[in-house]
């Protein structure tokens, strides 16, 4: 299993569909709010595909935000959550983030995750909110010492 940053339309295009795949179709989530302005290779927001047996099964984006990496769009299709991809895919985005600069990251994770999200170091830090009919948390960690020892 690796990630890797998408550098072609193509790789886009499959991690799109993972997401209308895990969002759209399994959770309900309006095809209307899952894709924005974000959803482009133009440096503004990298892009990332996890595979398994050189399948592409997971993506996840992240993008600066008032000073934080912001980690959105985090998902595995549901036949391969059971293989520790959701943590190649955050120390994915969180390396990139700290590449561009990133001392902190943070995230709107699913309540349902919480407690995944709190094992690689981050803190609730919000009461639960909605997002598109799903309850969720604003969590936080700080990557700085990960930055500066790389």
């Amino acid at each position: 299993m690796e990630a890797k940053k998408i550098t072609t339309t193509d790789e886009l295009e499959q991690a799109l569909h993972i997401r209308r795949t895990v969002f759209v179709e399994e959770q309900g989530v309006p095809l209307d709010d899952e894709y924005d302005e974000f959803d482009k290779l133009d440096g503004k927001c990298e892009h990332i595909l996890v595979y398994y047996h050189n399948e592409p099964v997971g993506t996840g984006r992240v993008r600066s935000v008032e000073g934080y990496g912001k980690l959105e769009r985090i998902c595995i299709l549901q036949e391969y959550r059971k293989f520790g991809l959701g943590k190649v895919i955050i120390a994915k985005l969180e390396e990139i983030a700290a590449d561009r600069g990133d001392l902190k990251v943070k995230l709107h994770g699913q309540t349902h995750a919480e407690g995944f999200y709190n094992k690689l170091g981050y803190e609730t830090a919000s009461d639960v909110f909605m997002e598109d009919g799903i309850a969720h948390v604003l969590m936080v960690k700080n990557i700085a010492e990960k930055s500066q020892s790389s």
